[in-house]
């Protein structure tokens, strides 16, 4: 088995897919120093497995990944293969050919592969094991690997070893056994504590499952007597609640008898009280009926004779010769009918007048009757008084002389108290004048102590203050610091060139005269940059080189590189006519306007291309002076501070421009101006910071110490207060008795004073009541006889009004007919002339006249007819109203008697469907028990457990009939007193048990069986244990043979070889500890040739490469295996030594192939193949191959 090829893609430097075919022998790769040779070496161990960063000289696993130069991207992966010749059946694997591949992302995740098919790298370890590959990779030895040989522990010596002997796969399977044997012990132990405590636990509760046994019984038979007793009280209750319902039928018919007839007569009282509601209205319609029809009458009556008179008047037919009636007829009919008009209204004026003499004779009457009314109630009530106040001014007069004695008792004693609540008032008063006196004192003492403190306390926060604005400047100044900070970072990102420009700034070293970018170079005047980047357009963000041939060079580099374009400045020596003062080839500029040059700073060397490139540029200050520069002086350009350039012949401006270098720059340079700024001002604050704490330490012991001694006076002070309030209550106390007893006993004095004065006239009162005799009786005679005026009265009252109504009337019919006379004498007199007129008139007058008589006549007669049937109307209403009222008391007093029946009947049902109700809930209640209780319905609880089943014997007589050998029981009749007894004495019994767990029959027997299974399980365990304690006593076996076979060979292969590198000295490898070759180490003696010491670090450093050279060609030779790969094994070595060295390998070229990086001529010499690497561009690449000897 021998390692055929080897590809590299994105591993460290190899970017590019680089393979190297593997040849069996000996191959050298060579280089210059960095170019990846050790990247080699380091893919090798990386594909078979490495996992330590450390061990690939990196600081993290995702380093391997190839980064990237200026001139290449980083990539996203790392991938190696390594494919192994198989043919020989080394790796315990079907295939000829293996190809191992290990693929690492950006991101952490890895894959592993074997042949193109994933896997895991415990995979590829197991595979390479048995092959004398282990995961510690002896095979592979490293730069400065020698001296970490000869540095390790014994122990770390012996893994070398063992890793060659294949023993590393013992010691694994014997370390998994012992972690098995680990976690198997703790699962033992918990088994054993687990099975004891069951063991503990079982009989407790086996105990616990034979109280439950007798438990079990007992509630059984109290089961049963319980549930016969309950279906004995269903039973009960349901004929009870049958017999009560037929009952309550019988009621219920009864009240609904009873509520019909009260029905009946509340319709009839109903009916009753409407008609008496209607009639109510009708008698009054009808009696103002009456009332207008009578004065309808007398109306027609008074216009029948007017009608009458009038056609008497206008019946007459004169001839036209004939003149009308005569004037002074007309008139003194006038006069006769106004004389009887006025008598018309002398009979209303009298008619008037008796009105209201009876109206003040019914209102006199009246105040009469309600005057002796009041008389007899006063004359009544004061008999009551006499009577009642001499017995009450008796009593008044025997409590005032108690109360004249009790007084004076009171007076005696509250003179007394007085004195002496008085003298303690004193007392107190003056004890409390000298507490505070001695208060007065402690207070101005505290007063200073406040000051002293209050001032304090300023102090500590004027620092408290000081501390505070420092802190805070510190802080925005922090704050300013990061933000300037932040600000140049993000602007010297901007800096950063992608083109062809920054190509060569980043190969600064590889271009001869790069001076640099230009906007690094210039100093602009602030404000003026935009302008100027302007003005200077592609050239901004030009490279600055020192000459033409230089600019000639950078072009051609990009060329190669393929890196972009880019602008360059060409410096040197100023030209012909740039030498001295522009001045006087200048034109004249307008005021405000700048030479672009004379704002801009630059090294001397590129001053003549900067002032070139800026001598036509102007600086003006908008467009307008712009447009007027390039007017007068067309060979100017013109720029404005906002970045537009006008010429004559070019322009360019507007907005939305991407800011220049030129800018940038000025940005960064400001933005590191502000920030270092910052930072001072950080370290100035901070400085003043530390001494404002130290002041505010200060300052909070000095207000802490003024505190405790204010608290102290406080204290004392708090005291002295509650003292001086004690005394001044006290004090108040005694003053406000002294004053509340003084004042009592002038009341007390007042109140004797005046119940004397009132005892004097009580006494006087009561005598002279005692000498004044009662009256008797009043009379109600002259009450009588005025109540009997009163009727007549206003029944004359009404007579009168209905007469003055009548007047009324008349007079109003008769008014204006002596005017209408007189008006017609007047209108006779002055139409004599029209006769004809006043004829036809008079016929019509006559005709109207006429038909007014009849009409009036008419409706007189109907009116007398309507009149008469009106009062027959009133007289019947009357009468039928009456007979309602005599009618609707009888109905109210049935009303009520019914009413009463049916309150009782509904009261006694209401109290029967309480009772049913409360019976129902009880059978319900008893239902709902058995249901939840005992799980049974009531059906089955009646046919199974009535009073009328038979009670079964119950288990403990059948047992004890089977104990004795009697017959069994036979059931008996159901007797509630005996199920009662029955049901009380399980209840006793079950009480006599105690706490019973009812769980502990199932517990119990889940209890058992786990116990059993957890038995079981202990065994197998302990047989699993035993199993495997026999593999680790195997597997030690196999360590011990191998490791000393192994051992025996790499110290006699040790003790060939190092008489090859030293020859005429003496090494050897011994055990420290012999007697123990599982944990023993391994120590390396070494005494070169002329030396007698055998420490190894009293070697020197060639003696001791070669010493670790000799003790790994040992283990390479005592245990060889497929490839070795050594790292610049030979670089400490000078020739004789490598002469020996090399004929090591030449011997292990025989068995093993080697791959050797080297620097040594001579190594190379031996090599079967060559390989050259070397670094392009940060790149490592393979640029000769296979250079074997044959060839050479």
């Amino acid at each position: 088995m021998y390692l055929k090829s080897l590809t590299v893609k994105g591993f460290k430097s190899f970017a590019s897919t680089t393979t190297l075919r593997l040849e069996p022998g000996i191959t050298c790769v060579v280089g210059p120093n960095g170019s990846g040779k050790s990247n080699v070496v380091d893919a090798i161990a990386w594909v078979l497995g490495e996992h330590s960063a450390k061990a690939l000289r990196g600081g993290k696993m995702e380093d391997v990944i190839f980064a990237g130069t200026a001139g290449r991207a980083p990539l996203g992966r790392a991938e190696v293969t390594l494919t192994i010749d198989n043919t020989d059946g080394a790796l315990p694997i079907d295939y000829t050919e293996v190809s191992i591949t290990r693929r690492m992302f950006r991101s952490g995740e890895s894959e592993y592969e074997i042949n193109g098919n994933s896997c895991r790298l415990l995979d590829i370890q197991e595979l390479l094991s048995d092959s004398g590959i282990g995961r510690e990779m002896h095979v592979i030895v490293g730069q400065g690997q020698l001296d970490a040989v000869l540095h390790a522990k014994p122990e770390d010596r012996r893994a070398f070893i063992e890793e060659a002997a294949g023993v590393l796969k013992h010691r694994k399977r014997k370390e998994k056994a012992l972690r098995k044997l680990d976690a198997m012990q703790t699962n033992l132990n918990r088994l054993t504590d687990l099975t004891a405590e069951l063991r503990r636990q079982l009989k407790p509760l086996g105990r616990q499952a034979e109280v439950a046994r007798r438990a079990a019984a007992i509630q059984a038979n109290l089961r049963d007597a319980r549930l016969r007793l309950l279906a004995d009280d269903l039973a009960t209750l349901r004929t009870t609640l049958d017999k009560e319902i037929a009952d309550e039928a019988a009621l219920r018919d009864r009240r609904e008898q009873v509520e019909a007839e009260h029905t009946e007569v509340q319709h009839r009282l109903a009916e009753l009280e409407e008609a008496l509601a209607e009639d109510a209205p009708l008698l009054t319609r009808a009696q103002e009926t009456w009332y207008k029809l009578s004065a309808l009458q007398e109306r027609f009556r008074s216009t029948e004779q007017l009608a009458r008179e009038r056609l008497r008047h206008l019946s007459g037919t004169p001839d036209d010769e004939r003149p009308g009636r005569d004037p002074e007829q007309l008139a003194a009919e006038a006069e006769s009918v106004r004389a009887h008009e006025e008598e018309l209204r002398a009979a209303l004026t009298d008619d008037q007048v008796r009105l209201a003499e009876a109206v003040e004779n019914r209102q006199q009457l009246e105040r009469q009757l309600a005057e002796a009314e009041r008389a007899l109630v006063t004359a009544a009530k004061a008999i009551a008084d006499r009577r009642e106040g001499l017995a009450r001014l008796t009593g008044q007069v025997n409590s005032a002389r108690a109360r004249t004695g009790t007084a004076a008792e009171e007076i005696a004693r509250l003179a007394a108290a007085h004195n002496d609540a008085q003298g303690r008032a004193e007392r107190a008063q003056a004890e409390v004048d000298a507490v505070a006196a001695q208060s007065t004192e402690a207070e101005r003492d505290n007063a200073d102590l406040d000051t002293r403190h209050a001032e304090a306390q300023a102090a500590h926060e004027a620092a408290n203050a000081a501390v505070r604005a420092l802190s805070d400047a510190e802080r925005r100044a922090e704050k300013d610091a990061a933000t300037w900070k932040a600000r140049e970072e993000a602007l010297a990102m901007g800096l950063r060139r992608k083109d062809g420009a920054g190509a060569l700034l980043a190969r600064a070293d590889q271009v001869p005269g790069l001076l640099g970018g230009l906007a690094g170079m210039l100093t602009v005047a602030p404000g003026n940059e935009a302008a100027l980047a302007a003005a200077l357009g592609g050239l901004a963000d030009a490279v600055a080189v020192s000459g033409v041939d230089e600019a000639a060079e950078a072009m051609r580099l990009l060329k190669i590189q393929d890196a972009g374009r880019a602008s360059l400045l060409v410096g040197g020596a100023a030209g012909p006519g740039m030498i001295g003062s522009l001045d006087a080839l200048r034109p004249a500029l307008p005021e405000g306007a700048r030479w672009a040059p004379d704002l801009v700073g630059c090294p001397d060397e590129i001053r003549p291309a900067v002032h070139r490139a800026l001598r036509d540029v102007v600086l003006v200050d908008d467009l307008e002076a712009a447009t007027r520069l390039v007017g007068a002086n067309p060979e100017l350009r013109a720029v404005t501070p906002d970045g537009d350039v006008v010429g004559a012949y070019a322009a360019a401006g507007g907005s939305a421009k991407a800011p220049s270098f030129i800018e940038v720059q000025a940005a960064v340079e400001e933005a590191r101006t502000n920030r270092l700024t910052a930072e001072a001002t950080i370290a100035e604050l901070a400085g003043q910071l530390v001494d404002a704490r130290a002041e505010v330490a200060e300052r909070k012991e000095a207000v802490t110490a003024a505190a405790a001694i204010k608290r102290e006076a406080e204290g004392q002070r708090n005291a002295a207060a509650r003292r001086l309030a004690e005394l001044g209550a006290a004090a108040r106390s005694a003053k406000a008795e002294t004053d509340r007893l003084a004042e009592s006993r002038a009341r007390a004095e007042q109140a004797r004073d005046a119940d004397l004065a009132g005892l004097a006239e009580l006494e006087e009162r009561l005598r002279l009541a005692e000498a004044t005799p009662i009256d008797a009786e009043p009379s109600t005679e002259e009450r009588d006889e005025l109540a009997s005026y009163l009727p007549p009265a206003r029944q004359n009252e009404m007579e009168v009004r209905l007469a003055v109504r009548t007047a009324e009337e008349r007079v109003a019919a008769i008014a204006g007919r002596a005017d209408s006379l007189t008006r017609q004498a007047n209108a006779e007199r002055a139409a004599r002339e029209r006769a004809a007129a006043r004829r036809a008139a008079r016929a019509r007058g006559a005709a109207i006249a006429r038909a007014v008589e009849y009409g009036a006549r008419e409706a007189l007669t109907r009116v007398v007819v309507s009149l008469g049937a009106a009062e027959r109307t009133r007289d019947e209403i009357a009468r039928a109203r009456a007979g309602r009222e005599a009618e609707l008391q009888e109905v109210r007093g049935a009303a009520k008697r019914l009413g009463a029946d049916l309150e009782r009947l509904t009261s006694a049902v209401h109290r029967d469907e309480v009772a049913r109700a409360e019976q129902r809930m009880r059978i319900e209640q008893l239902e709902i028990k058995a249901a939840e209780d005992f799980a049974l319905d009531v059906e089955t609880l009646i046919s199974e457990y009535g009073p009328q089943q038979l009670v079964p014997p119950t288990q403990a007589d059948v047992a004890a009939a089977e104990r004795d050998g009697t017959p069994l029981p036979e059931p008996v009749p159901f007797e509630r007193p005996v199920q009662e007894k029955r049901a009380a004495k399980a209840e006793r019994e079950l009480g006599l048990l105690g706490k019973v767990n009812p769980l502990a029959l199932e517990e119990f027997a889940a209890l058992e069986e786990r116990f059993k299974f957890l038995s079981e399980q202990l065994e197998d365990l302990k047989a699993t244990r035993r199993d495997l304690l026999t593999v680790v006593k195997d597997v030690d076996e196999r360590i011990l043979e191998v490791f000393a076979s192994a051992f025996a060979d790499t110290a006699r292969e040790f003790e060939q070889v190092f008489t090859v590198l030293f020859p005429g000295g003496e090494g050897r490898l011994i055990l420290t500890d012999p007697d123990d070759l599982l944990t023993t180490g391994v120590e390396v003696e070494a005494r070169p040739p002329g030396k007698k010491i055998k420490r190894l670090s009293l070697l020197s450093g060639g003696e001791r490469s070669l010493t670790a050279v000799a003790m790994l060609v040992a283990i390479f030779r005592a245990r060889p295996s497929p490839f070795y790969i050594m790292d610049e094994v030979e670089a400490a070595l000078d020739d004789v030594n490598l002469g020996r060295l090399i004929t090591l390998m030449a011997q292990l070229r025989e068995k093993s192939q080697l791959i050797i990086i080297t620097h040594q001529k001579r190594t190379m010499e031996v090599a079967d193949a060559l390989y050259g690497v070397t670094m392009r561009n940060g790149v490592t690449e393979v640029i000769s191959q296979r250079l074997s000897r044959e060839e050479d």
